[in-house]
């Protein structure tokens, strides 16, 4: 959301979601990150590609669901919206990944079963994430919320989330679409950051395989 136009001021609450996370994080500013809120197990974009696997559906899975979603019926099965019923930020998605595989193999599996049950998954995730985000936005008391990963190219997801932001009074950013999944251009954008607010180090640095956001030193800038 920082390469588009009209990208977002600190403070905002921001919602990663993609294949590998599912977080929310309070974001003050450059390195000043607090998470607030992530999957217990899978994440969002994970359930969205084992889900579509189990059903046949070509690789990238995301995408061939959400497609295939918009010619199902939502509702025609009924399908659980984790950890919505008790407080707090924290997600759960491997249950309703179970919970899909069920409905899936007790249907016929015609090409109208496979989009229902497509329509109702992602509805089922895009409430759950809403629900989390209206809950993050009132914790913080912040009145932005910003998407980033590839699960924020969903257009369904963006639908909910621009209307309850209406409904709320907050307003959403997300990136543009080519963007949603460009993690070079992501590294790039954030050492750019870094960079122009004088932070440089030298060539001797150490490689981590995971280096947690809040791990990360706070630049004033």
């Amino acid at each position: 959301p920082m390469l588009a136009e009209d990208k977002p001021e600190f403070p905002f609450v921001a919602l990663l979601v993609s294949g590998g996370h599912s977080q929310l994080i309070a974001v003050r500013g450059l390195g000043r990150y607090e998470l607030i809120g992530e999957t217990l197990d899978d994440a969002a974009g994970e359930a969205f590609d084992k889900t579509a696997k189990m059903m046949g559906l070509p690789y990238p899975g995301g995408p061939a669901l959400a497609a295939l979603a918009e010619n199902g019926n939502a509702d025609r099965f009924r399908f659980p919206r984790p950890m919505t019923d008790r407080p707090g930020l924290d997600m759960s998605f491997s249950g309703l990944k179970t919970h899909t595989l069920v409905t899936w193999q007790q249907c016929q599996q015609t090409d109208q079963d496979r989009a229902d049950v497509a329509a109702g998954f992602q509805k089922a995730v895009v409430e759950t994430l809403t629900i989390k985000c209206r809950r993050a936005m009132e914790q913080t008391g912040f009145s932005r919320l910003v998407i980033a990963g590839g699960v924020g190219a969903n257009k369904s997801l963006r639908s909910r989330l621009n209307k309850e932001g209406d409904r709320r009074g907050f307003s959403v950013f997300y990136p543009p679409f080519k963007y949603c999944t460009d993690n070079g251009a992501m590294i790039a954008l954030a050492g750019a950051l870094r960079l122009k607010a004088g932070e440089t180090t030298s060539l001797a640095i150490e490689t981590r395989a995971r280096w947690p956001l809040e791990e990360l030193e706070p630049i004033d800038a």
